[in-house]
């Protein structure tokens, strides 16, 4: 054996390179560089026992080079036999972190001839060093993901709880988890009403309409774990028998991960890699669980914000209308009677006081249509703001509602009679359509700045019979009205009036 000493500055060299980088494949890289570097070896590489628990494959210096072609046999009458290749002379050295065999170091190709015990404990030395080196760099690189899935979880948290709707809170859940994951596509399943399960929220590098709406079918072997709130770990999603969707082949790796709080399942968080992936470390897996665990508080908590928001808007809404009823209606019904007794004693007098008559009639007309557009107000505080209303007054108030925001102000809208007890389908159907073109031909007309809504069950049909009238005037312009199943109004303005038999 030669004299190892004169090139221990070449060791030494190599010792300090592989302690440079901190990063597992950069550490690596060193590592296999280092040897063939220190050796003379024209092919360097490192076999990990466990490829998957660090997500890496097999590192290595150049393509390994071919053995020596052997002499040609010597002509024979005999049948000759095939050629024995020689073997390409290999240093194996493996490597040790802790207590375990990371990998084994392969050297192979040595310029000058056979490696020799100086090459092999030279080998030995850089392999106690790289395998300390490993270590650290396995420490730091899980303390790395760690940050980096804390922080995705904090900023989903923020996210959420800053009132996002429940489908962009999904959608937030579904990108940063794809993201920190580095998968293809980040997707959030939710249970169906058959059992099953279904695509709600897809987060991809493509377009994601394909893959929203995918449905797990009842009976699938996977979802017996997934409604119970178990992870499922999937090497190829592509070839797992477990999987039956339409878009598994387009998968490998996989991970699916309850989105659970409270004993409350919400969904599932399913991140998936492109087929052919790399696979999930064990580290990885546990980050993603406990970031699906911590996303799933998040939702529970910004769904009980919502909720708190929601309840102090109703009770704001009635005190509103509570405040509005006790008092302003009150006022205004009492004012009107005060004028009433007052037009009544002024009447049957000279011209004078015939006209204050006729204003105090205005203005008692006037406090009946404020009072009548109050107690419509009051109505429709009393409503809950993101339901479909199911009344009819709802309805109405709904359709004046998209129209004020086309014309930019809300339009007035009056109830003269019962018209939940004396309205019923299909005449609030047809005259819910007859309001909705008289809206939206007034919403095209220029200078349009008031638009009055008057739905009267009162008022008789010209034969006698009891009927219903919509009546629709809008300021824009001057016209007679048009008319639709009854007589018209005219006068400055545009009037559409619609009537039927109740």
């Amino acid at each position: 054996m030669h004299d190892p000493v004169p090139r221990l500055p070449s060791l030494l060299e190599a010792v300090l390179s592989v302690g440079t980088d901190l990063e597992l494949r950069a550490t690596l890289q060193h590592i296999v560089d280092a040897a063939a570097e220190l050796t003379e070896a024209r092919y360097a590489a490192l076999d990990m026992t466990d490829p998957g628990r660090d997500g890496l494959t097999g590192i290595r210096t150049a393509e390994r080079p071919e053995p020596p072609e052997p002499p040609e046999p010597p002509e024979s009458t005999e049948s000759p036999k095939p050629p024995e290749l020689p073997e390409l002379p290999e240093l194996v050295v493996p490597i040790h972190v802790d207590d375990e065999v990371f990998g084994d170091l392969r050297l192979a190709g040595k310029r000058d001839g056979p490696f020799t015990d100086e090459d092999e404990q030279l080998v030995r030395v850089l392999a106690t060093q790289a395998g300390i080196a490993i270590g650290n760099a396995r420490l730091y690189e899980t303390a790395r993901q760690r940050e980096r899935w804390i922080e995705g979880a904090a900023a989903v948290t923020t996210a959420l709880l800053s009132g996002e709707s429940v489908a962009d809170a999904l959608m937030t859940v579904a990108e940063r988890a794809r993201r920190l994951a580095e998968a293809s596509a980040g997707v959030i399943l939710q249970p169906t009403e058959d059992g099953g399960m279904e695509i709600v929220t897809a987060s991809t590098l493509d377009d994601p309409g394909d893959i929203v709406g995918v449905v797990i079918e009842p009976g699938s072997p996977v979802l017996e774990q997934l409604l119970g709130g178990e992870p499922v770990f999937i090497d190829d999603t592509a070839t797992d028998p477990r999987m039956t969707t339409r878009v598994r082949h387009r998968f490998g790796p996989s991970m699916m991960l309850p989105l659970q709080a409270g004993g409350r399942l919400l969904g599932t968080l399913a991140l998936p890699r492109r087929r052919g992936g790399r696979p999930y470390t064990a580290v990885e897996r546990l980050l993603a669980t406990q970031f699906a665990s911590q996303a799933a508080l998040a939702l529970v908590h910004a769904e009980a914000q919502h909720s708190r928001e929601r309840l102090a808007v109703y009770e704001d809404r009635d005190r509103i209308a509570r405040d509005l009823h006790d008092l302003v209606v009150q006022r205004l019904f009492a004012t009107g009677m005060m004028l009433e007794s007052t037009q009544r004693r002024s009447a049957g007098t000279g011209d004078t006081d015939k006209d204050v008559h006729a204003m105090l009639g205005r203005a008692v007309d006037e406090l009946q249509s404020t009072v009548q557009e109050v107690r419509t107000a009051i109505f429709a505080l009393q409503q809950p703001p993101a339901d479909a209303p199911t009344t009819f007054r709802g309805k109405v108030l709904r359709e004046a509602a998209g129209a004020g925001a086309v014309l930019g102000f809300q339009p007035s809208t009056r109830f003269i009679g019962a018209v939940e007890n004396r309205l019923a389908e299909p005449v609030a159907g047809r005259l819910l359509t007859a309001l909705r073109r008289a809206l939206t031909a007034a919403s095209r007309r220029t200078g349009v700045s008031r638009v009055e809504i008057t739905v009267d069950v009162t008022a008789p049909l010209p034969d006698g019979r009891p009927g219903v009238r919509l009546t629709v005037f809008d300021d824009g312009g001057a016209g007679n009205g048009h008319t639709e199943g009854g007589g018209a109004e005219g006068g400055a303005g545009t009037t559409v009036t619609w009537q039927s038999p109740l």
